[in-house]
């Protein structure tokens, strides 16, 4: 159920404590693919997952701004500080709790949420207010997963797969131009640059041509299948925490 388009009341009819919350970003994704790219294809992983699963599960309203300073020299780009993207995942899932969605998969879209939000699942869990696993999408894709860069091909193709209208085909070649072999400026198995801006001219990392509309299929169904999975293992996990030794 679409906590956006339901009622209270329907809400309150549901028998589940099964929650999805997508999490993106609002940031550049080079000079072809929107700012929402994140958010985008985090919710259509969540609602081809829960489609998979044969039970009731409560998906809420996705989270559009994350933790993005990385990209702050591109226009458009918004962030918060991690300490703010952590509180405010962290009380929008407990609410979810208090009405006893308890059971909670954060859908994320964006790599620096990574690790804050893996913060925020075992903080909640630990605590007893409620059993939370993040789910980054382009990490469950199988061998796919190495051609992540940054509106390079993964993000490209399901965008084209998802929400064909959104890519500027026109600027594929110019997001090829500028963009970045990987991610960042590295020396000794350190990454010297803090920012995207410092090693891809207009912010894209890989080459989004590698990424068409079929592809974009063949990554929904990847991530949506390995989301439905962890749907159905949350759902009949015991969640009790271990005893002190």
């Amino acid at each position: 159920m679409d906590l956006t388009a339901a009622t209270w009341t329907d809400v309150g009819d549901l028998e589940t404590d099964l929650a999805v919350v997508p999490v993106g970003s609002t940031e550049q994704h080079g000079p072809h693919a929107p700012l929402g790219t994140d958010v985008l294809t985090a919710e259509a992983v969540a609602d081809a997952g829960i489609e998979r699963v044969e039970r009731e599960v409560a998906r809420a309203p996705a989270i559009p701004v994350g933790v993005a300073a990385e990209h702050r020299q591109f226009p458009g780009t918004m962030w918060v500080s991690e300490d703010t993207f952590r509180d405010y995942v962290g009380e929008a899932v407990e609410s979810l709790s208090y009405h006893g969605f308890d059971r909670v998969i954060i859908v994320n879209g964006h790599g620096g949420n990574v690790d804050a939000l893996r913060e925020v699942g075992g903080r909640l869990t630990r605590t007893g207010d409620a059993y939370v696993v993040p789910f980054t999408w382009f990490e469950a894709v199988g061998e796919h997963s190495d051609d992540m860069g940054h509106g390079g091909p993964l993000e490209t193709a399901l965008l084209r797969h998802c929400e064909p209208d959104l890519v500027r085909e026109d600027r594929i070649d110019e997001a090829r131009t500028g963009a970045a072999d990987g991610w960042g400026d590295w020396t000794s198995h350190v990454n010297l640059a803090y920012d995207s801006a410092e090693f891809a001219e207009n912010g894209v990392v890989g080459d989004p041509a590698d990424g068409d509309a079929q592809r974009g299929e063949t990554l929904l169904e990847l991530a949506a299948d390995s989301l439905a999975r962890l749907l159905e293992t949350v759902a009949e996990r015991d969640v009790a925490r271990p005893d002190h030794r």
